[in-house]
């Protein structure tokens, strides 16, 4: 379930929302901190509870797609990678991109009425990627069918290193954080109505890949092995970095 294996053109046809959203944080990115024009365009969309307060209600839904620094559009870009696919696969393009907006919508509400007029500034992926991990949880809890005991540890040990993260990093939106998450599993039950586990759908190959290789379990096992050992490197630094980083 998070185990990528994909081409870049397999992973653009299986997951468009998901290759859409890293496309727009990446160049979102690139304008905001290199392009003309990029501070007006971090001024206009960046979260600011005193403006929304103002009429300047698109500021609930774009602060979803902009990062200011490298680590932070690495970091979130990262997290969709992994936990979004199998996600959009089972829900649908359409009602993927409904529930991640719609967690990240409530993200933002929650911060504008609890934080304040006085909140400061605040952007990033980051409430509507706990809104993900909400559903995996609501999953992990109620919809066991829909999710085995190895990806159920998993996602709980993300989660756990993910709060943890959200407290110990001052520049962190807890709220954000917090209402996302239980967003997520508040949505959840309305979303997986008439869903299958992710291995029972069909996902597009690279057809310049091999149709057989009598090798290719143990192949199979040996990246799959490789994958976790850099996955759990991967994080540990990114874990370290959002601690370091305050």
């Amino acid at each position: 379930m998070f185990i990528r294996q994909e081409s870049f053109y397999s992973f653009r046809k299986n997951y468009p929302i998901i290759f859409g959203l890293l496309v727009i944080h990446l160049a979102l990115f690139v304008w905001m901190n290199f392009l003309p024009g990029g501070s007006l365009v971090r001024n206009l969309g960046i979260g600011y509870n005193l403006a929304v307060a103002n009429g300047e209600w698109w500021r609930l839904i774009t602060p979803i797609f902009m990062h200011l620094t490298i680590g932070h559009v690495v970091f979130n870009s990262f997290s969709l990678v992994i936990f979004g696919p199998a996600l959009e696969q089972m829900l649908g393009k359409f009602r993927f991109i409904i529930f991640y907006l719609g967690t990240g919508v409530i993200a933002n509400i929650a911060t504008y009425y609890l934080g304040g007029l006085s909140y400061p500034p605040h952007l990033g992926a980051s409430g509507a990627i706990f809104g993900l991990f909400g559903m995996f949880v609501y999953l992990v809890l109620f919809r066991k069918d829909l999710i085995d005991q190895a990806n159920s540890q998993l996602v709980m040990t993300i989660l756990i290193i993910g709060l943890v993260m959200t407290f110990v990093n001052s520049n962190i939106n807890v709220l954000a954080h917090l209402f996302g998450l239980l967003g997520g599993a508040a949505l959840a039950p309305l979303f997986l109505t008439g869903v299958k586990p992710y291995h029972m759908y069909q996902h597009v190959h690279d057809t310049s890949e091999p149709t057989f290789n009598p090798n290719r379990w143990q192949k199979k096992r040996r990246n799959q092995k490789l994958f976790k050992n850099v996955f759990w490197i991967v994080l540990a630094l990114l874990v370290l970095y959002g601690i370091f980083n305050r």
